[in-house]
């Protein structure tokens, strides 16, 4: 019952929690120069500047009429709660608003184009990090100290070093053929190729394979080291343990003390990643994708932060909110699959 609680406390705090990201969020956007309203009024401006610089005043001046006309075209002219309360009901979100850069779209609308792809390559990107790195991790604090571990450590931490967004440039110079008399493997950008409704089945699941692999890794080597050495030390926490010696003094073998007892509850502290997928696979990466030139959820943020498109910049940072938030939640629920021990009674 207690657990029960709990969970219905912290699906109940999810509510002012995103309440208070998106009226803070809300609120900063208001300020940052550069607007839609601004960026009207330059476009305006600029009609002036291409005729000849005779009467170049009169064409570039925008009256206080004009101003407050384009303000109230945006919902400007109203006050902050009245434009929030339109954008959290009204719009639902913002979901149902037209996108500023991209006309007769909502940002729903380009949410889903874009949703797909992202989701594609976040979870092929989580899934392989914990595929690779829990046995990885294992490897390594089974044979601590030797060979394999130093040798396997030196490859981690150079893998550390490289940010992920420069390991793909470099991935892409080498094997994409942007470089003359360097390999031409696999397409420089995109998800698929211009001729993809052409191809038979097979040869879709390998163009779209082609496209995926260097975009992925570099998804993967972002968090390849921390969570290999998380589950290396946390495998090491547990080994050391007295539980494990009564096991061992028992009678009990090595192998069954280990994936019996030390393994499940080493996995504790690598859960608390497990509910980032519902962001990761949404979100995507920013950087990986622009460098790819793959249009995701990740590029489609960063567009609409470059260019002022406050729907689909607050349509994005809504969702990924609510999903983190429940990510979070998530993963105190997988703590008790894990271990059914764990009391999240308040002291």
């Amino acid at each position: 019952m207690e657990r029960l609680n709990y969970f219905i406390r912290r699906f109940l705090l999810v509510i002012p929690t995103f309440l208070g990201i998106t009226i803070l969020c809300f609120g900063l956007i208001q300020f940052v120069p550069g607007g839609p309203v601004e960026q009207i009024i330059m476009k305006m401006k600029g009609i002036g500047a291409d005729e000849s610089s005779r009467g170049y005043g009169e064409q570039a001046s925008i009256s206080i009429q004009q101003r407050k006309a384009i303000e109230a075209h945006f919902g400007f002219d109203q006050p902050f709660y009245k434009r929030y309360w339109k954008w959290l009901v009204t719009d639902r979100l913002g979901m149902k608003m037209e996108s500023y850069k991209f006309p007769n779209k909502t940002a729903w609308q380009l949410i889903k184009e874009r949703f797909k792809v992202s989701l594609i390559f976040g979870v092929a990107g989580f899934i392989l990090s914990y595929l690779a790195c829990i046995p990885l991790g294992i490897l390594k604090a089974l044979r601590h100290n030797k060979m394999f571990d130093l040798g396997s450590s030196l490859v981690i931490f150079v893998g550390y070093a490289i940010p992920p967004f420069a390991f793909g440039m470099v991935l892409k110079m080498l094997f994409c053929g942007t470089v003359e008399g360097l390999w031409d493997f696999f397409p420089v950008s995109g998800f698929y190729s211009d001729n993809f409704a052409e191809m038979t089945f097979q040869e879709q699941t390998k163009d779209v394979f082609m496209h995926m692999l260097l975009p992925v890794l570099c998804y993967i080597i972002g968090n390849f080291a921390i969570l290999t050495l998380l589950m290396k030390n946390s495998l090491l926490e547990q080994i050391s343990k007295d539980y494990i010696r009564t096991v061992l003094a028992k009678g009990g073998s090595f192998t069954r003390a280990i994936w019996g007892h030390a393994f499940r509850n080493s996995l504790i502290p690598i859960a608390t990643g497990f509910g980032s997928i519902l962001t990761v696979m949404f979100a995507g990466s920013v950087i990986i994708e622009q460098v790819f030139e793959i249009p995701g959820m990740g590029r489609l943020s960063l567009e609409a932060i470059v260019g002022r498109d406050y729907p689909v910049f607050m349509g994005i940072l809504s969702l990924t909110s609510i999903l983190g938030l429940i990510g979070n939640i998530l993963s105190d629920f997988l703590y008790i699959l894990i271990d059914p021990r764990i009391d999240f009674q308040k002291n």
